[in-house]
């Protein structure tokens, strides 16, 4: 059953008697508690912070509510009625007896309303009649109703707004009834009454409900839950002037998980007067048996008041989850708090300032009770033991150490971390400098340099818990030996706060890769940082801003390093990671501004064994290196004669004696693998040097140093790098590579003290002035860039000792000057033109400072413009009757390899005088520049090839091979047509050509007409000349060859061809000056001419009627069984229509019947236009001596030239053609049949023969084939007769003796000339 808790009903008594007579008539007043619980952590801590000791209360002044102590400095309590309950985490603890439950409260601060009908239902409903009846084992009167909903969750009383969703029957199903549940039999059933009388109906139906506000409760553990719900005011105004009290009804329903519904587990009715708020808890105790999570639901029962005179209205303020379970939670260190909940609208903000857990901490130590720290007595030896009991510490050394080895952390039986795996005398070092007293100039007081206050509540992983802790105390994990070690960024010698180098390299004892150093960006360096710690005073995050130039080595002072205005203001925000002292944030900022301004450079080099093995991470190393000093300053001793003398390797870079400032120093690695402390040279002899006191090192250790150890030598001119070891990476199994930060020994003074000034160290003499380079040089060559040959010019220098950049200036002629910084003792310039450059150097240091002398130089360059060096190694071979192999040597010159051609030309002549490279025409495309062979036509007369490069410059001279007549081979010429010996020469079709009888041969016209003459004509050297030569024309053979039937044709050219320049003067040639090729007009090579021929397997002479249309450019031909193919090339004569008339190549076949060609000028023709076609014809091809196939053949030349001064002559002009003899000969027996069939025996030959044509040779017989026959079973007397021969057949009869016909077999052989198709 629930009960009222803490809340007190204020009123009269049953006899009229005022209970308060402090309280107006019926006045209602409450008083509440609240308890809570607040784990401080796990494992047993020291307590809270208790400024007056044991046994006083002092320590509440370090318990905070909302940021308020509950005790001020006074000792006076801010707050009434606060107990405060510790438990310290010991494993032995016991249960709190002052706390019996622990509550976990849940704010909801929501007002309730009756909001009417929000919550819908669907159900089933059963009408009684006005007899009454049982439905469903309930009872009902006479017009009751029964609904059944599953879980309704409903109570008698409760309002409900119910609505027939049925469409049968008469009840109304437009308008809601509000009614009364009057019973409720069973969690899925209520009955009411209705006003349907006589009407016995079921069917579909809703049910509306007043909504109440609901929460879900999950937590399993809890065992009751108090609801707290507030009336801000209950009272009436009358109208009288009276104020009297009200009431107002609430209930609370739990539904469980599986739709159990406790309805209701409150109903109250608050009766009374308040005029100010009042606050009721309703406790609910849950059952064992109960389903989670759990739904809680609030109701207002009583309608919302419209009336201002009416005040009853409801706040649900919070519920309260609470557990009964009385655990002692040993080794849990908490608080329980409990406070008058009139003092805080809500639970308050908690805080306690706290001891932490405690640890172990070294033997022989104390811990100062103020600021946690570790105190070590004077002269403490340290011998990794503890004390036997823990106690608070502070100190991050120890804290992390805690961590490590116990439970709490990664320790323990089962934890990842052992404590024998650590290396606890690392962690007593990194403690003692962290725990030791410093005054911090910023804040003038005096606390340990480093301090760990945190809770650590949130989870992590390992690695960066570990890095955090360590960050505190500037220190990093690492590995080494299979034990865990801190490595603190401190002084080695912490007394002076200063470090000395720990070993020492130089160039001899890394590998020959040297030194390489990389820097950061100046984009990640910083020169204010803002650093976030939590402050005890204002429990909360506050930011301590540090900048550069708050540090005097950092700031812009002549000392300084003037970081603000060399970087900007760029500012970094770190979290200082468990501080709490602004001090210490402050130093955290100043570290980090100098590691990060001062150094951030880095150094990796690889190592050998016996060094790889001894330095550690933090180690403190000393590098002499030759590359970036500029000088050999160390090396490997040859032999330690003492302790104060040394013979070393070698003498200086230059040959010379080493040599050493006064006041240089010498270190040595001892025989103990450990760095000596700089000993002062007294003299350097040769190789032998010798100091002014023994070798030690920081320990006092001395020993005479051991052959093959280093030395490094520093003066005040020259000095070492300082550099601390960050990375040990095992190599290989005799090297490391070590990575290591450059490192300035002052830095922690100048943190602690920011008044310390910086002192600059000078380690190069590559800072020093440098000469300008000397001996320039410069060459050009032409090289392949991007697969592209271009010109290029080389300069290069001696090499300036400690430079490695340097400045070079170039101008071209007049243009304007450019400028660029090269890295090495050599420039290429690409693209290099004809003309004269002016070259100036300078050299940089280091520092960038340039030289103040130049160095110059004056190159000519040709660029481009050098002509191909002459092919050579020209021979020929034959490949087969048709073909020959040329062969040649490849081009020396780049740019005829890359981007260049070769031309290919042939004459028939092979007469050296006129057989020339000017005289001869292309027989083939150009080819690449880096061919070295190729196929040609076999022909008479002479081949020649030229180089030609990028720029269309042609080598000087030709490669000429001779080719002679061959022995004439037993073909049959049956024509030879020669164009330039008709009368008149050349009668066939021309375009831009024209024949010139004083030159006599076929030339190239002049662009210009006759009206566009400008100079008087007779000044013309040639009127056919006038204006530019045309860059190119044709001329079609005036006649076509028809062999009347298809054959193999052996077709032999007669192509002669010159180059000329007509009208060579300068005054003469009217083109512009840029597209000449030559200038002295003594060669004409940019000419060609090409002997082109096409065939067609029918009548060349075919003529055949059509019809066309045309539509845009495409004209549609429409003849049935064209017989034509797409590429075919046929003459179209438009006979009607506006079409013109040429020769079109077949683009499309549609259909049998049409075949489109493409026009040059758009049109519409209707279609049924007449036309008439010839022959299809190939397209033209090259002319090359060699067989072909077909019956007609056309001919033609097309002449180029891509110079406007110069033309080309065509001389000859022709061709041969002559068919090949051929043999057919059949070797099986042929029947004559001849006295079977009293007539002759007709043989056709496989392949019929060419007997001439009377077009080509005036008769078709001229040719005919010889009959040659054998016998077989002839006896004497037999004999036969060849009677007809024509170019298919031959006739035979076979008659004996008497001249009778005769059945006899017989073979033949037929010889003639050609093979038809």
């Amino acid at each position: 059953m629930p009960k009222l808790v803490d809340d007190q009903l204020f009123g009269k008594d049953p006899d009229g008697k005022v209970v308060d007579p402090d309280l107006i008539d019926g006045g209602l007043r409450s008083k509440q508690f609240a308890t809570v619980l607040d784990l401080l952590g796990y494992g047993e801590i020291d307590g809270i912070f208790d400024e007056g000791g044991a046994g006083t209360s002092t320590f509440r002044k370090n318990v905070f509510l909302d940021n308020t102590p509950l005790q001020n400095s006074l000792g006076d309590e801010n707050f009434t009625n606060v107990d405060v309950f510790v438990k310290n985490g010991a494993s032995d603890q016991t249960a709190l007896q002052e706390i019996n439950a622990i509550e976990n409260t849940i704010p909801v601060n929501v007002a309730l309303t009756n909001s009417p009908f929000a919550t819908t239902k669907t159900g089933t409903y059963t009408l009684a009649g006005s007899n009454g009846q049982t439905v469903s084992g309930v009872s009902l009167g006479a017009n009751q109703m029964l609904v059944e909903i599953a879980s309704h969750g409903y109570v008698v009383d409760e309002v409900i707004q119910w609505t027939n969703t049925s469409s049968e029957g008469t009840v109304q199903t437009d308008n809601p009834q509000t009614q009364k549940i009057i019973s409720v039999p069973d969690s899925g059933k209520f009955v009411v009454n209705t006003t349907f009388e006589n009407t016995s109906f079921a069917g579909n139906c809703t049910v509306k409900t007043t909504q109440g506000l609901a929460r879900s409760i999950s937590n399993t553990d809890v065992d009751k839950i108090r609801v707290t719900i507030q009336i801000p005011a209950l009272q009436e105004f009358k109208d009288d002037g009276d104020i009297v009290g009200a009431e107002v009804k609430v209930s609370v329903r739990i539904t469980e998980n599986d739709g159990t519904v406790n309805n209701p587990v409150i109903l109250d009715i608050t009766n009374g007067k308040a005029t100010s708020p009042y606050v009721k808890d309703y406790e609910i105790v849950f059952t064992k048996t109960m389903s989670f999570p759990l739904t809680l639901s609030v109701f207002r029962n009583t309608d919302d008041s419209a009336d201002p005179k009416l005040q009853n209205s409801t706040n649900w303020l919070s519920y309260t989850e609470i557990n009964t379970d009385t655990s002692a939670y040993q080794g849990f260190a908490y608080v329980a708090l409990r406070f008058n909940a009139q003092e805080f609208q809500s639970y308050p903000r908690r805080m306690y300032r706290v001891k932490g857990t405690k640890i172990k901490v070294p033997h022989g130590t104390t811990v100062d009770s103020t600021n946690g720290r570790v105190i070590y007595p004077d002269g403490y030896t340290f011998n990794g033991t503890f004390k036997t009991n823990k106690e608070w510490c502070s100190d991050p050394a120890w804290v992390l150490y805690d961590i490590l080895t116990t439970d709490k952390g990664f320790g323990g039986d089962d934890g990842i971390v052992q404590e024998e795996n650590l290396d606890v005398f690392s962690f007593y070092s990194a403690s003692a400098y962290a725990s030791a007293l410093i005054t911090d100039p910023i804040t003038n007081t005096t606390e340990p340099r480093f301090s760990t206050n945190i809770i650590l509540n949130q989870k992590n992983d390992a690695y960066t818990l570990i890095n955090d802790l360590c960050a505190v105390m500037n220190a990093m994990p690492f590995y080494s030996n299979g034990t865990l070690q801190i490595s603190q960024d401190r002084p080695t010698n912490t007394s002076t706060n200063t470090s000395d180098a720990q070993y020492v390299f130089n160039n001899s004892n890394v590998t020959e890769e040297g030194f390489t150093y990389q820097n950061q960006a100046a984009r990640l360096k910083y020169t204010e940082v803002e650093v976030q710690y939590f402050d005890n005073q204002t429990q909360s995050m506050e930011f301590e801003l540090v900048t550069a130039d708050e540090i005097t080595a950092l700031g812009s002072g002549s000392t300084g390093l003037d970081a603000i205005n060399k970087f900007g203001r760029t500012r970094k925000t770190l979290k200082a990671f468990a501080c709490t002292s602004i001090g210490q944030a402050n130093r955290l900022g100043r570290w980090f501004l100098y590691t990060n301004l001062l150094e951030s450079e880095i150094v990796t080099f690889t190592t050998t064994l016996e060094a790889g093995v001894i330095v550690r991470p933090s180690t403190i190393i000393a590098i002499a290196d030759s590359v970036r000093s500029g000088t050999r300053k160390g090396g490997r001793i040859k032999t330690g004669v003492s302790t104060t003398e040394i013979v070393v390797d070698r003498s200086g870079l230059d040959g010379n004696d080493l040599t050493h400032d006064s006041g240089a120093t010498l270190s040595v690695v001892l025989p103990n693998g450990k760095a000596s402390l700089p000993r002062t040279i007294s003299s350097i002899i040769g190789t032998t040097i010798t100091v002014s006191s023994a070798f030690a090192d920081e320990d006092g250790n001395t020993g005479t140093p051991q052959a093959n150890s280093v030395y490094v030598i520093e003066s005040p001119s020259l000095q070492l790098q300082i550099f601390k070891v960050v990375t040990i990476e095992e190599k290989n199994d005799s090297e490391y590579t070590i990575t290591a930060v450059i490192h300035d020994t002052n830095k922690y003074a100048q943190v602690e003290d920011t008044t310390v000034e910086l002192q600059p160290k000078t380690i190069t003499t590559l800072l020093d002035e440098k000469p300008s380079p000397s001996n320039l040089t410069a060459t050009e060559q032409i090289v392949v860039l991007n697969n592209r040959a271009v010109s290029k010019i080389f300069l290069a220098w001696e090499p300036v000792k400690g430079v490695k950049e340097y400045l070079l200036e170039f101008q071209y002629e007049k243009d304007n000057p450019e400028k660029v910084r090269v890295a090495r003792p050599s420039f290429e310039l690409f693209e290099s033109r004809l003309g004269t450059y002016k070259f100036a150097v300078k050299s940089y240091n280091t520092l960038g400072v340039l030289s103040s002398d130049t160095s110059t130089f004056t190159f000519t360059a040709v660029g481009k413009t050098a002509l191909p060096a002459d092919p050579t190694g020209l021979t020929l071979e034959p490949v087969s009757d048709t073909f020959v192999r040329l062969r040649f040597n490849p081009s020396t010159d780049v740019d005829v390899l890359h981007g260049g051609t070769i031309s290919v030309r042939h004459t028939p002549s092979v007469d050296k005088t006129t057989a020339t490279f000017q005289n001869s025409s292309e027989i083939i495309q150009k080819l690449s520049g880096s061919v070295t062979e190729t196929l040609v036509p076999a022909l008479t007369g002479t081949y020649s090839i030229k180089f030609i490069d990028d720029g269309g410059r042609k080598s000087e001279n030709a490669a000429r091979v001779i080719v002679t007549e061959p022995d004439p081979q037993p073909n049959q010429i049956i024509l030879t047509e020669n164009e330039d010996t008709d009368s008149p020469p050349f009668q066939g079709n021309k375009v831009n050509t024209f024949f010139d009888s004083d030159l006599d041969g076929l030339l190239l016209d002049g662009t210009l007409l006759i009206d566009d003459v400008l100079q008087n004509i007779d000044d013309l050297s040639n009127i056919d000349f006038a204006g530019p030569i045309n860059s190119s024309g044709s001329y079609e053979f005036q006649n076509k060859v028809d062999l009347e039937g298809i054959f193999n044709l052996t077709l032999k050219r007669r192509f002669l061809t010159f180059g000329l320049l007509p009208n060579d003067l300068i005054d003469s040639r009217t083109a512009n000056i840029n597209t000449w090729t030559d200038f002295d007009g003594t060669k004409a090579e940019d000419v060609n001419a090409k002997l082109l021929v096409a065939t067609t397997d029918i009548d060349p002479a075919t003529s055949v009627s059509a019809t066309y249309e045309q539509s845009g450019t495409t004209i549609t031909i429409t003849k049935t069984s064209h017989g034509y193919s797409v590429g075919d090339f046929v003459v179209i004569d438009f006979t009607a229509g506006s079409a013109t008339d040429g020769n079109y190549e077949i683009q499309t076949v549609p259909s049998t019947s049409t075949f489109t060609v493409t026009s040059a000028t758009s049109a519409t023709i209707s279609s049924g236009t007449s036309c008439s076609y010839g022959a299809n014809f190939t397209q033209f091809n090259t002319f090359a001596n060699g067989e072909y196939k077909g019956r007609g053949f056309k001919f033609k030349t097309e002449l180029t030239s891509n110079d406007p001064a110069q033309n080309i002559k065509i001389e000859e002009l022709g061709f041969e053609a002559s068919i090949k003899r051929r043999t057919e000969t059949v070797n099986t027996a042929i029947a004559s049949a001849c006295a079977t069939n009293s007539s002759a025996k007709t043989v056709t030959f496989g392949n019929a023969f060419f007997t001439g044509t009377n077009t080509l040779n005036t008769s078709t017989s001229a040719f005919l084939p010889t009959i040659g026959i054998t016998l077989e079973g002839a006896v004497s007397g037999d004999y036969f007769k060849i009677t007809s021969v024509t170019g298919t057949q031959f006739v035979i009869e076979t008659r004996d003796s008497s001249n009778n016909f005769k059945d006899l077999s017989f073979k033949y052989t037929a010889i003639g000339f050609g093979k038809g198709g």
